[in-house]
């Protein structure tokens, strides 16, 4: 599987499967990706690798490293201290983002009151690792 940025400088390709895809409704996904919520994707570091140039990184929080493009602004992924080996990339980056489907609502008490979704998908309060199912290729 591939993606890539808005201008195609950052790429990247993974071997799938991947551990999990949940959408966060969290402030921070929010404001780096400018959305009223993100759904992001988890691989285990080996599964993954940039193609050509590497985002450009920033610490958005204690023990949070997120990336963007830095040429067209696209967020690609973050990185928790948490989960150390474990890389999420943004379903939106994917060139099929279809192939992906959120599992779990994280960060659900952060949501925006008028964000209204009719998915049926569990929610949990924070970003709580536990709750998040891997997926069924996983």
């Amino acid at each position: 599987m591939r993606g890539h940025c808005l201008c195609g400088s950052i790429k990247y390709e993974i071997d799938p499967p991947a551990l999990s895809c949940v959408t966060c409704h969290c402030d921070s996904c929010r404001r780096q990706c400018a959305a009223p919520m993100t759904t992001y994707f988890a691989v285990r570091d080996g599964q993954w690798r940039w193609i050509g140039e590497e985002p450009k990184r920033f610490n958005s929080s204690p023990g949070v490293e997120r990336s963007f493009c830095p040429d067209c602004g696209t967020p690609i992924s973050f990185r928790s201290a948490k989960m150390s080996d474990v890389l999420h990339l943004y379903v939106a980056t994917l060139e099929n983002p279809e192939a992906m489907q959120p599992t779990l609502h994280v960060s659900h008490e952060e949501r925006l009151s008028w964000l209204h979704l009719d998915d049926n998908l569990p929610t949990c309060t924070g970003p709580d690792y536990t709750k998040i199912q891997p997926l069924p290729d996983a």
